[in-house]
This record gives structure tokens, C-alpha cells and sequence, in this order.
């Protein structure tokens, strides 16, 4: 009668089916969740690497256009936009002449090959994807929200809006937009 108790506590060898699946199923959902997690910190990243792009390129523009004076230095016309010499934006030699012709603003843009542009005026290479809109307003020295003619100011506001349009995307989404004042 000994024997036969014995037998019944070491016959018991191994899992059961029940067991064995639940184990299947933690451990499955633990791998879901580590290839879940994975998949959300590369969509975070992209989007951090965006974000960093954005801020150089409007930063490339604000340095470039730092020293830049309000006006024509050579003849002191206060002509909005490019004067007629200046054809693109090596000859841009004062703040106004980047708001483009008619003030709509200077598109910079990887796909037509015009930029985007560094603060040395060269296009930068393998940017196909990104844009950057520059638009220059004259603003109210006591209120820099609002914007007022030409000689009603001494003070421009400068806004330069960066785009990015990958492959798989149908529209440019504005990654950045970097603004600054730039007095007298």
C-alpha cells in the first residue's frame, strides 16, 4: 500500500495543456507589448529628429538675416521686397528683400532645388523634404502682434515657418516656426 502512494506523487510529471497555453499566453503579450512599446519610441524619435531640423533651418535664416538692415543700405529706398537688381537671395542685402516679391513671403524649398538654405546662403544638400517660408511684417513698436504699414514703424517682426513633406505623406506638415523682432 506504500508503493502504490508513491506512485500517485511521482506520476505527476510536466505541465498540463491548460498550463502550458496560459504560459503561451502571458508570455506572447509580454512580447506584444515589448514590440509595441519599441514601435512607439522610433515614432517619438522621428518625430524628435523633425522637430530638431525645424529649429536649425529657422535658425539658419535668423542668423543669416541678423546684421541685415531694414532697407536698401545702398540707395535707402524703403522698396518692400527685392529691389530690381536683386534676382535671388545672394543678393538679398537687406531685411525687407526676404519677404519676396509683393511681400508673400520667400519659399525656400528642397523640391523646387531653392533650399532650404543655410546662414551662408547655400542650399543645403539632401533636404529634399523640408521648406522654409520667410515673411517679414512691420509691426507696432508698443504692440509686436500688430502689424502696421511701412512708415508707421521703426521695428519688423520676421517669422520663418519650416514645412516637412515625406514620401509617404499627401500634404507638408509646419514642423517649426521660429519668430523674432528686429529693431531699427
Amino acid at each position: 500500500m506504500i508503493h502504490s502512494n508513491r506512485r500517485r506523487a511521482t506520476g505527476r510529471r510536466g505541465f498540463t495543456l491548460i498550463e502550458s497555453a496560459v504560459a503561451v499566453v502571458i508570455v506572447g503579450t509580454g512580447v506584444l507589448a515589448l514590440v509595441a512599446a519599441q514601435q512607439a519610441w522610433h515614432s517619438q524619435n522621428a518625430w524628435a529628429e523633425r522637430a530638431a531640423i525645424g529649429a536649425r533651418l529657422g535658425n539658419e535664416i535668423r542668423e543669416m538675416t541678423f546684421d541685415c538692415p531694414r532697407h536698401d543700405p545702398v540707395t535707402g529706398a524703403s522698396v518692400w521686397g527685392p529691389e530690381l537688381n536683386e534676382v535671388d537671395i545672394l543678393d538679398f542685402d537687406d531685411l525687407d528683400d526676404f519677404d519676396g516679391d509683393l511681400g508673400n513671403g520667400l519659399v525656400l524649398s528642397g523640391a523646387d532645388g531653392t533650399g532650404p538654405v543655410n546662414a551662408l546662403r547655400e542650399v543645403i544638400p539632401g533636404m529634399d523634404e523640408w521648406t522654409q517660408t520667410v515673411q517679414v511684417f512691420n509691426v507696432d513698436p508698443a504692440n509686436v502682434s500688430i502689424d502696421v504699414d511701412d512708415a508707421d514703424s521703426d521695428m519688423m517682426r520676421v517669422e520663418v515657418t519650416i514645412d516637412w513633406k515625406g514620401a509617404s505623406t499627401s500634404e507638408a506638415t509646419t514642423v517649426t516656426r521660429v519668430t523674432w523682432i528686429a529693431p531699427k
